[in-house]
């Protein structure tokens, strides 16, 4: 490799060298490293020495630079001591071979815990293909997929991001004192920081442990997993729940357990579906079709090429995350019971921010029924009775982690009995298990946050769109600004953090579609006004700066995920009730005001409720 090609390969991988001029770069190429005392060699063992540039011999400044570079240089120096490593060896490969052979014809195979001509035959037998050629360039596969992701700019970088839990929503960096705000956080609502929920761990804590012990067949089975399961089937108004260590192997797990436990099984799965409910549909080895985003018409479809005799899955989720859309509960039930099937819905970015008690979007649709029905009795006919099988997380609105599935006690005790994602997995803590059971009963009550975060929203919104800011459009609680360029993307993410003290996560492929990068917000009940307009005034600063496409821009391009498209087009998918802008409608706010009024004693939510809204319910309380 030329040298300019090289360089090519250090700045696509090394951000450090990425900021270096060129002419810095090629000066670097054409230096030895300082103080190298390698001698020049055209052996391969030399060559293997520079095993970034082959047929490059001794060690350049540029590489000796990047072996300095705290992302590159382990990989380089591990590579350059397995070379060294391998090259002494060379030399000892003959005389340990014939010792074998001699150690072989004399020693003892039976002495020495061996069957007869087992081990020892291969070790010293003839080379064969299996033992000769050049073994697999497996480090070199690995930098290929690096480079690959860093060519597209779809490469993943972390921010260290420390949220503080008496400052909520600020962060503190890698450096203690240097303070952020966090704008997309999925502790939707701050329960991770509750009084109510820390109590409850550090209680559980003192009490059990930090640990389960084990998985729950073995020793991991406690009082506080049973409690855990029985709130979360009252929740969600059905038989039973399980619980597992994450909502991607809940999903993953029941999935395809259920799926290839039924016979020629068809899974029908929404084209926004994550990457969870696709792993657990490929697992299952059942024939699957996907349907376009809430698109009743194409889903129907694909069901009506089967008998309804034959076993099908529809699965779906309730808000999708990175689009904010919300799925279309209602139709889909009803088609999934026309037609033969059983229904799947990832409730997992809704539990806790949706319905009077926070049992998700299907509780919502029955918002009032809901209300007025004793915790855990079904409502026959209601949205959410429709619905088979129930997932979600403890780890989002809830503030901890974990997750769990909630349907008929016979399907859950199926997945209990037969999946290996349950079976074979230390349980969840038994300080995990208190804090989620103290979270979903304090939600279950307090209305304060979700009215807090909605009202946030709501008032994001209006703001960004009056600033030109591209929002795509839905009627849930997630913000998504769209950019539509990864690598810019990223930048204006960068900008967000070390210019204005500002943390939102750029969303990139395979997250999105390509063309589709976004920032995601997601406002929460502890952001103020305040906060809200230094946000907006951040995003109106690096849009100008990075010459980003605002709302404008894409309408006159013809749109894009609903940006820049009439209502009607952007209503075919954003889901909900045709008409109705918020799955929180307004009365419902107001409603969930005054309840907590009068449970506050009548007085204020704090922190503040922004001011057009506060003013909007005083005077519909007042009237």
């Amino acid at each position: 490799m030329d040298p300019t090609k090289a360089m090519s390969v250090f700045t696509r991988a090394c951000p450090y060298l990425a900021r270096t001029g060129m002419s810095v770069l090629q000066g670097l190429a054409a230096l030895p490293a300082s103080g190298s005392q390698r001698a020049l060699s055209t052996s391969a063992a030399d060559q293997a020495r520079c095993g970034v540039c082959p047929g490059h011999t001794g060690q350049s400044a540029l590489l000796a630079k990047a072996s300095e570079c705290p992302v590159v240089g382990p990989s380089i120096r591990a590579s350059e001591a397995a070379s060294a490593n391998a090259n002494s060896n060379a030399g000892k490969a003959a005389a340990h071979s014939a010792s074998s052979a001699e150690s072989a014809a004399t020693s003892n195979p039976v002495a020495n815990g061996k069957a007869a001509g087992a081990d020892d035959a291969g070790a010293s037998g003839p080379a064969t293909h299996a033992t000769q050629g050049t073994a697999f360039d497996y480090e070199g596969l690995y930098q290929a997929k690096l480079a690959k992701k860093h060519d597209d700019k779809s490469y993943r970088y972390f921010n260290n991001i420390n949220r503080l839990a008496a400052r909520y929503p600020q962060a503190h960096t890698a450096k203690a004192s240097n303070l952020v705000t966090v704008w997309c956080s999925n502790d939707y609502l701050g329960q991770s920081k509750n009084p109510a929920v820390v109590g409850a761990m550090k209680e559980a804590l003192d009490t059990y442990g930090a640990g389960a012990g084990g998985t729950r067949n073995i020793a991991g089975n406690s009082a506080l997993h049973l409690r855990l399961e029985a709130e979360l089937a009252t929740l969600h108004r059905k038989e039973a729940a399980l619980v597992f260590s994450s909502c991607f192997v809940a999903n993953d797990a029941t999935i395809s357990t259920l799926c290839s436990a039924l016979p020629d099984c068809v899974i029908f799965s929404d084209a926004m579906n994550h990457a969870s409910m696709i792993q657990g549909i490929r697992n299952s080895r059942a024939r699957k079709h996907v349907f376009r985003h809430n698109d009743l018409a194409h889903l129907e479809q694909l069901l009506a090429q089967y008998p309804r005799s034959t076993p099908k899955l529809v699965a779906f989720e309730s808000v999708y995350s990175m689009s904010g859309t919300v799925g279309r509960i209602p139709e889909i039930c009803a088609l999934a019971k026309k037609y033969g099937a059983i229904t799947f819905l990832d409730e997992v970015h809704a539990v806790g921010m949706y319905g009077p008690r926070g049992a998700g979007v299907a509780e919502h649709y029955d918002y009032a029924a809901s209300l007025q029905a004793p915790a855990g009795q079904r409502i026959p006919g209601s949205v959410l009775d429709q619905v088979d099988i129930v997932t979600g997380t403890l780890g989002k609105a809830f503030g901890i982690v974990g997750g769990y599935i909630a349907a008929a006690s016979s399907l859950v005790d199926m997945i209990r009995s037969y999946a290996p994602g349950f079976i074979f997995t230390t349980s969840l803590p038994p300080p995990i298990s208190a804090g989620a059971v103290a979270s979903i009963q304090y939600l279950s009550k307090s209305q304060r946050e979700r009215f807090l975060q909605q009202t946030h929203m709501r008032e994001l919104k209006a703001d960004l769109a009056s600033a030109g800011i591209p929002v795509v459009p839905n009627p849930s609680h997630i913000v998504p600004v769209l950019v539509g360029d990864a690598e810019r993307a990223k930048l204006a993410s960068d900008l967000l953090l070390s210019e204005h003290k500002i943390y939102v996560q750029s969303i990139n492929y395979p997250t999105v579609p390509v063309g589709e990068e976004r920032l995601r917000i997601t406002p929460g009940p502890g952001h103020d006004a305040q906060m809200r307009s230094r946000l907006v005034r951040a995003l109106d600063s690096v849009w100008d700066a990075l010459a980003l496409k605002r709302s404008a821009d894409w309408a006159r391009d013809g749109g894009r995920c609903g940006v820049g498209e009439s209502r009607t087009n952007s209503e075919l998918h954003v889901g909900w009730k045709r008409g109705v802008d918020y799955v929180w409608e307004d009365h419902q706010l107001k409603q969930a005001h005054d309840y907590e009024c009068a449970r506050k004693g009548d007085i204020r939510i704090e922190p503040a409720i922004p001011a057009t809204v506060q003013q909007q319910f005083v005077s519909a309380t007042a009237a």
